[in-house]
């Protein structure tokens, strides 16, 4: 039997544990983080599922200190795995599993590396993208890559849509590929990095809306960071929106005036700078949605129907 030590969080990291264990591998260790107050938990635990296997676990801040280490290598793994692990391990954790350190990443590598792979896919309308079980090196996301999984990204779909299918897309590409592994047979493709880039981490004010910009920008922009992430968002007076979803109108002509948002009634729809319409298909304010009858009330001085919002 092998045995492994994981780290992991978040659904990716509970859809790829269980399926360690659902091939046999004895994971003698998991490693994983405190969740934050701060930050919405809409994703499924792996601490939860390691407490129904009794598999010990610890959550430190930093994953590279010398007692994690020694915890680690008294574990005895002969793997290491990473699964949506949020800090990057050091060679002298990843030389611990003799049989190697394997990470799954939300991408078709070696394209959008880094944070955020999912989000800056839908945001670059990309029509694909998928999961990447790759070697860990000192270089993140760097290392041969082992088994990858595509997926569609459709023109509606929001980062959240996409991402339950790359969390499918890593069960499945770990899945398919785990026999190998541990037989000692599967395939270590290296990656030719030119062909794609690193990408940061994002932050709530990037959603911030331009209707100035290409009704493709603004549109993708929405699905990125719809909910539960932060969402695209607009100000009123210093009221915050945020557009939950949104749709192409191709049958819809522009407004003389400028790009913006109007009502028309009972929908709400944007103008964008190149001449194309977007229906918006929900508002949000202060967590609940707002309908446009409510929004008339609300907004009455500032957008009636037909009136832009620049």
């Amino acid at each position: 039997m092998s045995r492994a030590v994981v780290f992991a969080y978040h659904s990716v990291g509970a859809r790829c544990l269980s399926t360690l264990l659902a091939h046999g591998v004895e994971v003698s260790l998991l490693v994983t983080h405190e969740d934050s107050a701060d930050e919405n938990i809409w994703f499924d635990s792996v601490a939860a599922i390691a407490a129904r296997h009794d598999i010990p676990t610890i959550t430190p801040d930093d994953a590279n200190t010398p007692e994690v280490l020694e915890r680690v290598a008294a574990a005895r793994p002969d793997f290491i795995f990473s699964f949506y692990y949020r800090k990057m391990l050091g060679l002298p954790l990843l030389e611990l599993a003799p049989r190697g350190a394997y990470n799954m990443h939300g991408s078709l590598l070696p394209k959008y590396r880094g944070r955020a792979p999912v989000n800056w896919a839908v945001l670059h309308g990309e029509h694909e993208t998928g999961a990447t079980l790759h070697e860990m090196v000192a270089k993140p996301d760097a290392g041969r890559i082992v088994a990858q999984q595509r997926v569609p990204i459709l023109p509606n779909d929001t980062a959240f849509e996409v991402f339950n299918k790359v969390t499918v897309a890593a069960e499945l590409a770990l899945d398919g590929v785990l026999p190998a592994l541990i037989a000692g047979t599967a395939p270590h493709l290296p990656q030719d990095l030119a062909q794609g880039g690193y990408f940061g981490g994002r932050k709530p004010e990037d959603g911030r809306i331009d209707w100035r910009q290409p009704a493709a920008v603004v549109h993708n922009l929405i699905r990125a960071v719809a909910p539960p992430y932060p969402g695209a968002f607009f100000e009123i007076d210093g009221e915050r929106l945020i557009v939950g979803r949104s749709q192409h109108e191709p049958g819809r002509s522009a407004r003389p005036g400028g790009a913006g948002l109007y009502v028309d009634g009972d929908r709400y729809y944007a103008d964008c700078a190149d001449g194309r319409v977007l229906r918006l298909l929900s508002l949000i304010k202060d967590g609940a949605p707002l309908s446009p009858s409510d929004f008339r009330i609300r907004f009455s001085g500032q957008l009636g129907d037909g009136k832009h919002f620049f």
